[in-house]
Order: C-alpha cells, then structure tokens, then sequence
C-alpha cells in the first residue's frame, strides 16, 4: 500500500503499500513473461497454502505468536520457501496478524484470541526469487453479526474488484467496484493503504486504490500482476499507526476488515494466483 503525506504514517509497509496521492506518471509497470508468470503461480499456491493450513488453529486461546510461529515453520520446514515480511524494513515476524480493530501490519505476540474476535492473517512468501501475497479474515468462535457481515461484505467487494479484471479496463474500474459494494453497506474504505504490483520486488508499480471512478487511471494490459487487498471499517475510515511504527488502527476502535489476492491480468479477464481451494467454485467459469 502507498501512504498519503497527508497523513502522519511513517514511510513503511508490508503488505498494502502506504498510498501516495498522486502518483507520478508514467509508472514503471514489468509486465511478466510466461516464465515469469509460471513461478509467480507456484508461489501464490504456496502463499494460498500457508492460510489453509493455519485455518485450524485459529480458535480461541492460541496467541498471535504462536500462529506466527506455526506459519513460519512450514513456510521454512515444509515448503522451503522465504517469508517476506520477516526483516522487511525492520519488521520483526514472519506475517501479519491484525485484530478486530486493527487495519493491517499487526505485530504477532502474546496477545491471545478470544471467542468474538475476528482476525486477518496476511501471508507473503518468496518463491524461487518471486512473491506470491494473500490475506483472510478468520472468525473465532461465536462472532458478533455485525462482525461476520463486515467480514463478509469486505470478501465480497474483494471478489467484485478481480471481476473487473480484464485488459484494456483501468484501475478505476478496480476501485469503483469495491467502492460502491461497501457504500452501499454502509462500511467505510481505508484510504491510506492500497494494493500494489508484486514480483521479484514485495512492491511495484501500479498503486491499485479501492476506490474510484470508471474509465479512470492506468489501463490493463495482459501480464500485469498486482494485489487487490481492500480494508472497510464498520466506523470512519480515519486510521492512525501504533507506536511500534508498524500496527494501523481504526481511530475511532471500529471494526475492520480486509481480504487479498494476487491477480494476473490474462488475454481475457483474469487469473487468481493466490485462490484457495475452498474459493474454487466461487470463481468457476
């Protein structure tokens, strides 16, 4: 995600790039090659793996930093793959764990889960020299309704953006799909973070907004592969960083929600890098 200098952010970022306002155009997008692509959907299943396997463990009563830590070892031990977030700029885990009014970049340690909470769990791995980036919500144990329906509606919004993945669409078409999803539940859309193009590098250009207009920004081209990764709060949308330098936060303590895929822009629409098997059929065409 890209952050806004108009806000008070520090200019660091995991898996949604802090947003800068006006991007400077034209922007340095890599469009990959068939070798290219070929890797970068081994490392997005991988990515996709790493949430599936964790699934279960996220109940009540286990910590942040033991899911970290579960994550961690089968990334290292199991598929011999990197964990991007670890020592990025200083970040000190291996993912991020973002709590009920947490945004995202949430610091695992040894707070403990606790029955209503809901949980997003952001996954990065370098495979073979490239990344493959994903993130879900989780819900643990009896969750309040107005918790599983923002979680819900944020997935939601996430799927209508890839739907309007396709060439020659722009990134606005992106945004204002998501956009109107979410107003029309009446959530709010962070505007601080956005997704990003993804590679060799965590990220590239283009700044994908979760908001936005039809027919505005960049044009997609066949080959592009960035993240859409939107965050809607049941409150404003006003966010603040923690003092660790790292945690975004609700300003007001509402709710928050975010979902992520990685996304290839292919000869006639689209391809989900990062999809888990349990979203197969929500996307078969």
């Amino acid at each position: 995600m890209f952050r806004s200098p108009q806000q008070s952010i520090p200019a660091r970022a995991l898996s949604a790039e802090p947003l800068k306002h006006k991007p400077l155009y034209p922007m340095t997008i890599h469009i990959k090659s068939a070798e290219e692509i070929a890797i970068m959907r081994v490392a997005g299943r991988l990515a996709a793996e790493v949430l599936e396997m964790i699934a279960p463990y996220v109940i009540p009563g286990i910590t942040t930093e033991e899911i970290n830590q579960i994550c961690h070892d089968y990334m290292v031990n199991v598929q011999q793959v990197i964990p991007a977030p670890l020592n990025y700029k200083g970040f000190p885990k291996s993912i991020c764990t973002s709590i009920n009014h947490t945004v995202c970049h949430g610091i695992p340690g040894p707070k403990k889960l606790k029955s209503g909470d809901i949980i997003n769990i952001d996954i990065t791995v370098i495979k073979d020299g490239y990344h493959g980036d994903t993130s879900q919500m989780f819900l643990v144990g009896d969750v309040p309704i107005r918790a599983s329906r923002l979680s819900n509606v944020c997935q939601e919004a996430l799927y209508l953006g890839i739907r309007a993945v396709k060439p020659e669409a722009t990134l606005g078409d992106i945004g204002h799909a998501i956009q109107q999803h979410a107003e029309q539940h009446g959530l709010s859309i962070v505007r601080e973070f956005c997704g990003h193009g993804i590679g060799k590098k965590f990220h590239e250009d283009p700044q994908v907004l979760h908001y936005g207009k039809p027919g505005t920004g960049i044009t997609l081209k066949e080959g592009m592969i960035f993240t859409i990764e939107p965050m809607l709060n049941l409150g404003k949308r006003d966010v603040k960083i923690l003092s660790d330098g790292w945690t975004a936060v609700t300003k007001d303590h509402s709710l928050s929600a975010q979902w992520e895929h990685t996304i290839l822009v292919t000869h006639d629409g689209f391809e989900i890098l990062t999809l888990r098997q349990q979203e197969v059929d929500d996307f078969a065409r």
